[in-house]
């Protein structure tokens, strides 16, 4: 069947039509912000204790946009007679966005969870070198980073927050065994200790001397 003929110009009338009737969806950037997905690749972030200098972020970017400058530090022994111990101490964390590509592997091979995806997007230059961020900015949108979704209800605890908790365990035992030492000498006895000296005697107990053989 021949179509009819104007029919494709009444189809693109009537949707014209619709979206005459309906509100704008256009969002006045930047006065409104937009709703970003939970998970949007917008820069990367920084938690800077948790860095190790390990260079696994460095050596596996495909890119080669991050750059990582460290010293090492002697530690004293923690204990008398231990042995003194070398540690790496960050002195640069940059990463050039210029050539970062948002892939993500750094922080997949990251093992100590020192970088995070954060959506913040508004970090755009006009000099393409200063699209090279240190770490005092990488470490500010680290506090953009939204915090990850709940675990399911029969889900295993993180590894990282199991041993949180289980030193703090340790460490509130051991605050208590202290202060149950300290409370020892000189406290009023407990139940079931004897009486102390001028204390009444408990029932079922022989009287005060004196008192035998009165009613």
């Amino acid at each position: 069947m021949a179509p009819i003929p104007g029919s494709g110009l009444a189809k693109g009338l009537a949707v014209t039509l619709r979206t005459m009737t309906r509100k704008s969806v256009t969002a006045q950037y930047p006065d409104t912000q937009p709703e970003l997905p939970p998970r949007s690749r917008g820069v990367i972030g920084l938690f800077e204790e948790n860095c190790t200098v390990c260079m696994l972020c460095a050596r596996e970017c495909p890119d080669w946009c991050i750059y990582i400058d460290s010293h090492k530090e002697t530690v004293p022994p923690a204990a008398p007679g231990g042995r003194e111990r070398s540690r790496n101490v960050l002195d640069r964390f940059a990463i050039d966005f210029s050539l970062c590509m948002y892939c993500g592997i750094c922080i997949e091979v990251c093992p100590f969870d020192a970088l995070f995806w954060s959506p913040e997007f508004e970090y755009a230059e006009t000099d393409i070198r200063d699209l090279t961020h240190e770490r005092d900015k990488l470490r500010e949108w680290m506090w953009t980073v939204p915090a990850p979704p709940a675990l399911d209800a029969g889900a295993e605890e993180p590894k990282e927050v199991a041993a949180a908790r289980k030193t703090a365990d340790k460490l509130a035992a051991a605050q208590a065994d202290e202060q149950g030492h300290a409370d020892g000498p000189g406290q009023p006895h407990g139940p079931g200790h004897a009486d102390g000296p001028g204390q009444p005697h408990g029932p079922g107990q022989a009287g005060a001397p004196g008192q035998e053989g009165r009613a």
